[in-house]
């Protein structure tokens, strides 16, 4: 088949490049002309395990082409598909500008009939606007249908993900559209739900909204389980076994972050709003997430009183390992904390640097090593689990660090381990190995 993708970030170019490795015909269209330039060059402008290399495989066989213009990306191709950002507006709502801008540009510039397909994350009826938009802005005679085919993607394993996803959603109000778009979708070797439009929309909103509920849960009876002195480790492990529960996203931790799961649980409750429906156990799950981040913080303010002077090593600042993105990561709230009381914070981070240093405030001293952040430092904070941070030897932190202290916010050591080493180590829902009087 021959595709079109238009928007190259995270969903975009994912989206594109495997769809190329299945062996479509493949041409991603962005605005912006550095980005392009770096892809047809073969380097990726985000981080994704396994992306790079796709993408120069790729490359290399004439499957995968980048540009900036539409004319030469859409023309004569099959499929549009749309994998523009929908950012989150000031109430929460999806910001749809890169959407309306696309269907403008799809409109002026098809000759032939097509299906637009969207990947984006949308609120629910935004198809059946695309379709109205394109159609009533077409400059040609063509024909148009529309398919919602969102995306289920983590940050990190986006390419893994993809070739080996729970399943592929196809809604549409089309069956022609809805079979060819399982024809293009059959190599990945997937299972396949078709639904309708707006089940296909609500089906997306309705998994991210149900995986951040399930870390918030966790989160609130971590907390409840550290007052009791219960370990909540032990808690998930006794509540996963459960089949109807499960025991995946059951980690306790300072909470989720990202650009899905805070984006698409505001967006599900402004989507409730614009319908007069208030969604408290959603309202809940956002303001437990909330308050998560204050808990390490917390922590430490209780451990040590004032915090002026106290030079504190952040590890992790992305909002996940084995990304370098960092909106709404954690660190970007516990970091400023840590600076307004005076802290002198010393951040690293394996992959996210650049990133953070455009975000986080600008009093952090940024390391590019573990040494380099712990070292003479009054404790160290773990707010990433990167493998390189949970495989750094305690014994370690234990010589480098001013105090042997350590504050993990995503339980990365086992109570029996950093009590071995002599280190004060004080996790999430587990009971803290306190300094000895």
């Amino acid at each position: 088949m021959k595709i079109a993708v238009i928007g190259t970030g995270y969903v975009g170019l994912v989206t594109g490049v495997c769809l190329s490795e299945i062996g479509h015909e493949v041409t991603c269209v962005d605005v912006d002309p550095n980005k392009i330039d770096m892809l047809r060059k073969g380097n990726s402008p985000i981080y994704e395990e396994g992306l790079e290399e796709l993408l120069q495989k790729n490359l290399e066989k004439q499957r995968l082409n980048f540009t900036t213009s539409y004319e030469e990306g859409l023309a004569n191709k099959d499929f549009i598909y749309l994998g523009v950002g929908t950012p989150q507006g000031d109430d929460g709502s999806a910001d749809l500008r890169f959407i309306n801008s696309a269907c403008e540009s799809i409109a002026k510039t098809i000759k032939n009939d097509v299906i637009v397909v969207t990947k984006s994350t949308v609120p629910v009826g935004t198809n059946e606007y695309i379709k109205n938009k394109i159609n009533n802005e077409l400059v040609n005679d063509v024909r148009i249908e529309v398919v919602s085919n969102p995306e289920f993607l983590r940050q990190g394993t986006a390419v893994y993900d993809t070739f080996n996803g729970d399943r592929i959603v196809i809604g549409s109000e089309s069956e022609e559209a809805l079979n060819l778009l399982e024809e293009i979708n059959k190599p990945f070797g997937i299972p396949i739900v078709k639904t309708n439009l707006r089940s296909a929309e609500m089906i997306k909103y309705a998994a991210n909204a149900f995986l951040a509920t399930k870390i918030s849960f966790i989160n609130e009876i971590a907390n409840l389980s550290e007052k009791l002195g219960a370990n909540i480790e032990d808690v998930a492990s006794g509540i996963g076994t459960d089949k109807r529960i499960g025991n995946s996203f059951l980690n306790a931790g300072i909470g989720y972050g990202g650009s899905c799961f805070p984006k698409d649980t505001n967006a599900l409750i402004s989507i409730g709003k614009n319908v007069d429906f208030s969604m408290p156990i959603l309202q809940s799950v956002v303001e437990v997430n909330k308050n998560q981040r204050r808990v390490i913080v917390d922590k430490i303010i209780n451990r040590f009183g004032g915090l002026r002077g106290l030079k504190i090593a952040l590890l992790g600042l992305t909002f996940k390992p084995d990304t370098d993105d960092m909106r709404e990561s954690p660190s970007i709230q516990v970091s400023e904390e840590l600076v307004k009381s005076g802290a002198k914070v010393f951040g690293y981070d394996p992959v996210g640097l650049e990133n953070a240093r455009k975000i986080l405030t600008k009093d952090i001293t940024f390391v590019d090593s573990i040494e380099s952040a712990i070292n003479d430092a009054d404790c160290a904070v773990i707010l990433t689990d990167w493998k390189i941070i949970k495989e750094y030897k305690l014994e370690e932190y234990k010589k480098k660090l001013k105090n042997p202290i350590i504050f993990d916010g995503r339980n990365c050591f086992s109570l029996e381990e950093a009590k071995k080493n002599g280190i004060e180590y004080y996790s999430i829902g587990r009971p803290s190995i306190k300094e000895k009087k």
